[in-house]
Order: C-alpha cells, then structure tokens, then sequence
C-alpha cells in the first residue's frame, strides 16, 4: 500500500511538473504505462485506460506518454515497421523482439549491464539511456512454425 502512494505521488508530481492537471484519466495512464512488461503501444494504452474510462481520448494518452518521457519515467521504442512502443524498465537490459508476433521481452543480465559500463567508460561517455534490441522468433512462434512443419 504505502509503495502504491508513493508511486502515485511521483506519478503526480510529473503530472504537474509539467503544468498538466492530474486527471483520473492521466493518473490510468501513467500507471498502465508504468507498470505494464509487455512495452505496449499508444492504442493498447489507450483501450486499457478505456476500461474504467471510457471518455479518455487518443490525445490524452500521446500527451501523458510524452510528459513520462520527458520526465525520463518511460523510454519510448521506435520500431522499423513505424510501430512505437514504450518501456518503463530504464535499467540496462536487452529487449528480445520476435518478427512474428512483435513481442518485446527484457532480458535482466549481468553480463550486458558490464558490458554497458565498460564500453561507456572505457570510451569516458555517459550514458542517458541505452537500447540493445535483438530480432528473432520467441518460443511461441516457434512451436507454432514447428507444428506447422
């Protein structure tokens, strides 16, 4: 409970960081944004949000996404195919990206946050934010080209 008010509080300090009102409908966005695995995209967000408020508009969802951006809460993935995604795990990881079915799965490992740090300090850069994206065919889809075969 006390981790809920705390995660509402920041939600709605960058709400008004950014001069916006923090409508019930935002304070819905934020969270599903904040708190999804699954690194949905703007429409997914919004037929969520729709759920408990179903007057909340595609705008409302663009604009909230990009104030979380803008206050570093949420990275935004742009895909080949023109498909945007968004990632609330800022943490170095690697995203696993099946081209069947278009999941994005993150990969937690040791081994590339050291990597991450030793390139980026070895080369004396900071790093603000990091992206390794990895293309291939997830378990799933490979049961279902292997049933197919």
């Amino acid at each position: 409970m006390q981790d809920q008010l705390k995660s509402d509080a920041v939600i709605i300090q960058a709400l008004r960081n950014k001069g916006y009102k923090a409508t019930p409908q935002r304070i819905s966005v934020c969270k599903i944004a904040l708190s999804s695995k699954e690194h949905p995209s703007v429409q997914k967000i919004c037929k969520e949000v729709k759920k408990t408020h179903p007057t909340v508009s595609l705008a409302t969802v663009y604009t909230t996404l990009r104030l979380l951006k803008e206050s570093s809460l949420i990275q935004e993935l742009n895909f080949p195919q023109g498909q945007t995604r968004f990632d609330p795990n800022l943490e170095p990881h690697i995203n696993l990206v099946c081209i069947h079915c278009g999941r994005i799965m993150d990969v937690n490992d040791s081994e590339a946050k050291e990597l991450i740090n030793k390139v980026t300090k070895k080369a004396k850069f900071t790093p603000k934010a990091q992206r390794i994206d990895i293309y291939g065919v997830c378990q799933h889809c490979s049961k279902i080209d292997n049933a197919k075969s």
